[in-house]
């Protein structure tokens, strides 16, 4: 299993997923067709599918064109309101594709049809992956949207927290260098956040990817998966994990919008699913 990691818009990732066998592809979050038809006929592979997260323009914009472009595409999700979808998916079905496995991990929080996708091939000494969306991110997690708190807790310590701790997380932004800052601001005294930011700032300042992390490095820096830790409960003033997930969002947003004042028309039509009438399209 070979993944691409593809930097799109302004700080979108999407991936192609290669069975090394086969020769057939997976994207997952298939957002600029013509940047990712271009990676496949450089690989020399064959795209057979789409797995997208969720259903916001800058994850599955590309889905209805590379759908009349590519005969016999299959889209899959969990969300109705995905372009061009094929197959709607449920809590932990599994998927094959040659020796690729998926289990598809409903996590809702961001959106309530977030859906995460865990690949591993049997027998192979390589670690396992997570493609994560907007669910969990380098050193953050996405904002609440549409579900709640403990939602985002579930899906993040119960539901993605317990996979295997070698996991490599692809994650659907380039946010770590904000991410932990905001850490920082948390947990002041953490050698993790600190070791982990300047290297993501000096990744930052040669264009080069943090994706991907590992789960369990994510647990030592990553204030969202460190909800029973007394530093991250002594910040929010709350010791239940639900109180304090609720606390660190809104602490979170906060932090987002002192940092990066957004146009309100652009939060707006984000969270009415209108981003791209706002955004140049390629």
């Amino acid at each position: 299993m070979k993944v691409k990691v593809i930097s799109v818009l302004e700080d979108n990732y999407m991936y192609l997923v290669i069975e090394e066998n086969t020769k057939e592809a997976i994207a997952i979050d298939a957002t600029v067709p013509k940047r990712l038809l271009e990676i496949v006929r450089k690989e020399e592979v064959k795209l057979t599918t789409i797995l997208t997260t969720h259903h916001h323009w800058d994850h599955s914009r590309g889905n209805e064109e590379l759908v009349q472009l590519v005969p016999g595409l299959q889209v899959y999700g969990a969300d109705e309101r995905i372009g061009a979808l094929t197959h709607k998916l449920i809590h932990n079905q599994e998927l094959k594709f040659g020796a690729i496995c998926v289990r598809c991990l409903l996590t809702p929080g961001h959106t309530l049809g977030h859906m995460c996708y865990f690949m591993w091939e049997d027998n192979c000494p390589d670690a396992p992956a997570v493609f994560s969306g907007d669910a969990l991110f380098v050193g953050g997690c996405g904002r609440l949207l549409e579900g709640t708190a403990e939602q985002m807790y579930r899906s993040l310590n119960e539901t993605l927290g317990t996979l295997p701790k070698e996991t490599k997380v692809f994650c659907g932004h380039e946010y770590t260098v904000r991410n932990l800052k905001f850490a920082l601001k948390v947990e002041p005294d953490n050698e993790n956040v600190k070791t982990k930011l300047a290297w993501a700032k000096a990744r930052d300042d040669d264009d080069i990817p943090t994706v991907p992390s590992t789960l369990g490095e994510e647990f030592h820096y990553n204030p969202f998966l460190r909800v029973a830790e007394e530093s991250v409960q002594k910040y929010t003033g709350k010791k239940n994990p639900v109180e304090v997930m609720k606390i660190l969002h809104t602490e979170n947003d906060n932090f987002k919008k002192r940092a990066e004042p957004l146009d309100p028309r652009a939060v707006l039509a984000l969270e009415w699913g209108l981003l791209g009438s706002l955004v140049q399209k390629e």
